[in-house]
């Protein structure tokens, strides 16, 4: 992982700050659906950029300077991101397709020498152009045509690769794909602190600050059930697998499959901002459905991430998230304070059964026997 990568993620990590901040302003299920469209458009270029530097040394010359100006116009669609369905969708939408013309550019000076690579380079360009050009046009029209074409502009970039096909074109350094992917589940967790650290803000009332450690604790919970061992048994995978198979497993594993486990992480800051904005009140509708379904996702999103890169059903994963969507009615009916009580309790509840339970296969595991 060079500087010049971690200085990169850091816009990303602004963007998905203004994505809960987003949510917080706006907490309607339209506010909800405008959240995971842009959060979706951002995952997909900050992807395509993780493609990019797993196989290529970026900190050097030309390269360097373009990652910087690709970073510059990466802020540019953060900041559009709260008025991307108002007043700065021509900012937002022009501003992304910069970010994904500047991307092509690299990859093409990358691919100069490599015929492969610029045949898999050329499938991939239609479906980038049009999908940034649908964006721009979207930032001219309103109400549900806006949305429409966003729809439309992220499925042409999403379906592109399978489309396309995975050839032998696309490479991936499998040790560093995994460890930028890992890089930015943390970022998501780290945001989740921060959204605690703004709902907690100058009251520190006893009951505040239960809210608070039931929120550090759930996020701690989220880390362990990525980093523990699940993670090493992805990464293993990848490192295992050659050739176009490396190539379609890092497609839908970390490109596809992680998109649920960032959004499941910015749905839950959300409800615990919300949360602590009145611990003793109940939640309305849309952040409780957002603390509950959240997790429920980010765990969903681990049950097919592992399905994927392993062929193992983790079953004990599986029914905690069936357990935490059947949990959304109580939602409604609860405190705040008691229902993120009960979701962080959830969580640990399968951490501890993971831990103890297969405590001498995780030991095998962590110390480097994944078999």
């Amino acid at each position: 992982m060079t500087p010049l990568e971690l200085f990169f993620d850091l816009v990303f990590v602004f963007a998905l700050t203004q994505v809960t901040g987003l949510l917080v302003d706006d907490s309607t299920w339209t506010g909800v659906l405008h959240a995971m469209l842009v959060l979706a458009a951002l995952w997909w270029a900050w992807n395509v950029y993780a493609w990019l530097t797993s196989t290529v040394d970026v900190d050097e010359g030309g390269i360097r300077l373009t990652m910087l100006a690709s970073m510059a116009a990466m802020l540019f669609v953060a900041l559009a991101v709260p008025g991307a369905f108002g007043d700065d969708g021509v900012l937002f939408g022009c501003a992304y397709l910069l970010v994904r013309l500047l991307h092509l550019l690299l990859s093409a000076f990358v691919a100069r020498g490599d015929s492969a690579r610029r045949g898999a380079l050329v499938r991939f360009v239609p479906t980038t152009v049009v999908a940034g050009l649908l964006l721009v046009a979207a930032g001219f029209v309103d109400g549900s045509v806006r949305v429409a074409l966003w729809v439309c502009a992220l499925a042409i970039d999403y379906l592109g690769p399978s489309v396309v096909g995975m050839g032998r074109g696309w490479r991936v350094e499998a040790e560093h794909f995994a460890e930028r992917h890992g890089l930015v589940i943390l970022v998501a967790l780290g945001e989740s602190v921060v959204a605690i650290g703004i709902g907690v803000g100058t009251d520190l009332a006893a009951g505040v600050l239960l809210a608070a450690g039931l929120g550090i604790a759930l996020v701690s919970a989220l880390w362990w059930l990525y980093f523990d061992v699940a993670a090493i048994f992805a990464r293993t995978q990848l490192m295992e697998a050659d050739g176009v198979e490396r190539a379609r497993l890092a497609r839908d594993s970390y490109g596809y499959l992680h998109l649920p486990l960032v959004a499941g992480i910015v749905l839950l800051a959300f409800g615990v901002e919300t949360t602590l904005h009145d611990v003793g009140a109940m939640l309305a509708t849309v952040p409780a459905v957002a603390l509950c379904g959240g997790v429920t996702l980010y765990l969903f999103g681990h049950v097919a991430f592992l399905y994927r890169a392993t062929r193992h059903l983790f079953r004990r994963r599986t029914i905690a998230a069936v357990v935490l969507l059947a949990m959304i009615p109580l939602a409604r009916v609860v405190p705040a304070l008691v229902l993120l009580g009960l979701v962080t309790a959830a969580c640990w509840l399968v951490v501890a059964y993971e831990a103890i339970r297969h405590r001498s296969a995780r030991g095998s595991i962590r110390h480097g026997d994944t078999a």
